[in-house]
């Protein structure tokens, strides 16, 4: 992609979903943390189905270790790897209250020390709560940043260094989210609905898919 397609690429995301949200349901950080925790290798509608149950009973650290982890585990038993999931946020929240004063913190370091929190987890965090212009690279976007030829690397990190380096700075706040979607919904893994596909000229990818 050039830089005049890939500012027509997101001129084009932008202009159809202006605010673009998180899936996951969540009404504070912790929430928001422990959720994109409990997501790894599940869908957010799973996650969402899970923490509809957890939440009104423990949605602090405090709660959550007073709930104890027998307890915690029966609340997200639905979610794949709930046993280390539950282990990594009992964890966690131990951490949160010992050394945060049971708040989540602001750092990509300091969010990297929780256990269960990778690379990924904390740029969401610090996107979605705080803010920062970071990129989580799951399978969609390195999917979409590849095929599109937008941010080519052979690993998450090298798209996101990518991404960060080629996405004009006014769309890096939603960027993540706008290519997420994209990937989701359009830009599919085995068959990509090129015909209904807004951004398709500003694609690298051919052959087009064709309408079904």
């Amino acid at each position: 992609m050039t830089p005049a397609q890939i500012d027509r690429f997101f001129t084009t995301l932008q202009a159809a979903n202006p605010l673009p949200a998180s899936e996951l349901e969540y009404t504070s950080v912790f929430e928001l943390l422990t959720a994109v925790l409990l997501s790894a290798q599940a869908t957010d509608v799973g996650v969402n189905k899970a923490t509809r149950r957890l939440f009104p009973v423990a949605n602090t650290p405090q709660q959550v270790l007073a709930l104890g982890l027998e307890r915690l585990e029966s609340h997200i038993r639905t979610i794949g790897l709930y046993r280390s999931k539950a282990r990594h946020l009992m964890q966690t929240c131990a951490i949160l209250v010992e050394r945060h004063g049971g708040e989540v913190p602001r750092t990509r370091e300091a969010l990297e020390r929780l256990p269960g929190v990778g690379r990924k987890t904390a740029n969401v965090v610090l996107n979605v709560a705080f803010g920062e212009p970071t990129m989580a690279v799951d399978t969609h976007i390195f999917r979409v940043g590849n095929r599109t030829g937008l941010a080519p690397g052979k690993t998450p990190l090298a798209v996101e260094q990518q991404l960060l380096r080629r996405v004009p700075e006014r769309f890096l706040p939603h960027a993540h989210h706008w290519l997420i979607l994209h990937g989701r919904y359009v830009c599919l893994a085995r068959k990509p609905r090129c015909w209904e596909c807004a951004v398709a000229d500003c694609c690298d990818f051919q052959p087009k898919t064709p309408a079904p």
